[in-house]
């Protein structure tokens, strides 16, 4: 049958989903799994995942480790990589369960571990740079493996397929979170592959992105220089490391952070107050390789916090809702009504204005 105009829907590309409870308040993957099942048509079927916070109280001391193996060699090198850096005190399978839509899986396995002390005090290195340089070296040198997931109560969980079809698969009704993101992946100009899916993740930092960045390989080229390596096939992973460098390496908040790789035009910074523009100014000219052009909008996780961020044009959509404690972010309304029909408030962020939310004192 011949449709006519107005009877196609052709979707932005892409669909990102979040929940995020201010108290601390733990829930099941089911209401996040849920949202991104209403935003289907976004994705076709190459990339779906989770990232869930508060998820391992059990091991909140230890980095949870999420990797794929492609074969029983990667495994055993990487194990043996692991075994002479770190103590690990768990490992598993990551349990899942059959699915006919998920397919050609790699082995997947979790290891809860700490830094051997001797290893880190040889290496004169703080204990995230230890790990984050551990990750980036496994990922880089270890043909066949990749760490996928490396913070402390926390794990990504990722896939080719479906959103609702990963959920399924990964059993996330299982497990209990403050803070859940997901994606539902529709890739234009790379490939779709289990590694490729999002959240792209480190150390605790993870991203999820609806988008297409223009200056990828500017970004690249710069953050290369501080020992990142981006070998995934897709420019979310940049977005990612991008993140980590500025608010693990350099200190900075995400306001800050938000100011770089949005930073506002020059003519709107001329407008702003003397100090306020003072340090714009300094932003832009530090970090000018680190500014992300293109339409984006990306939700960045980390510990006991969430941030909602769209590129300076606001060419991809966003909506950000509020219930009680509860703040939800989605690429269209209707993922956001579908669990919580009922608002205090909603409303869609301007572009390049970070929307941040962080744990009450004394949540989780």
């Amino acid at each position: 049958m011949l449709l006519k105009e107005g009877q196609v829907r052709i979707p932005a590309g892409c669909a990102i989903s979040g929940i995020f409870s201010k108290s601390g308040a733990r829930r099941s993957g089911e209401d996040i799994i849920k949202s991104i099942s209403t935003m289907h048509d976004r994705s076709n079927g190459l990339g779906g995942g989770f990232a869930g916070y508060g998820i391992y109280p059990e091991y909140k001391e230890f980095y949870a480790f999420h990797v794929f193996y492609d074969s029983q060699r990667a495994k055993d090198d990487c194990e043996a990589f692991l075994e002479e850096h770190f103590d690990i005190v768990n490992l598993s399978k990551i349990p899942t369960r059959r699915h006919p839509r998920i397919t050609d899986e790699p082995m997947i396995w979790r290891y809860f571990v700490a830094p051997l002390q001797v290893k880190l005090t040889a290496s004169q290195l703080d204990e995230r740079e230890y790990v984050a340089r551990s990750v980036i070296r496994v990922n880089d040198r270890i043909d066949g493996a990749y760490i996928f997931s490396s913070g402390k109560n926390m794990g990504v969980f990722k896939a080719s397929g479906f959103p609702e079809d990963v959920g399924e698969y990964y059993k996330l009704e299982e497990y209990e979170a403050y803070s859940w993101t997901c994606h539902g992946r529709y890739p234009t100009n790379t490939p779709g592959w289990w590694g490729g899916a999002h959240p792209f993740a480190l150390l605790d930092t993870t991203v999820v992105h609806n988008g297409e960045i223009s200056s990828y390989d500017a970004n690249r080229r710069f953050i290369e220089m501080f020992g990142y390596k981006c070998n995934l096939l897709t420019d979310t992973e940049v977005i990612t490391y991008i993140i980590d460098y500025l608010g693990r390496r350099q200190g900075m908040t995400c306001e800050e952070i938000a100011s770089v790789i949005a930073a506002p035009f020059w003519s709107t910074i001329e407008r702003k107050p003397p100090a306020e523009r003072e340090k714009l100014t300094y932003l832009r000219n530090a970090f000018a390789s680190l500014l992300i052009t293109g339409p984006f909008s990306i939700l960045v996780g980390f510990e006991g916090g969430l941030m909602a961020l769209n590129d300076r044009l606001k060419l991809r959509s966003m909506v950000v809702g509020e219930k009680d404690d509860t703040v939800y972010i989605a690429s269209e309304e209707c993922a956001i009504r579908v669990i919580e029909p009922n608002l205090d408030k909603i409303w869609a962020p301007r572009g390049g204005e970070p929307v941040i939310v962080t744990l009450n004192q004394g949540g989780n």
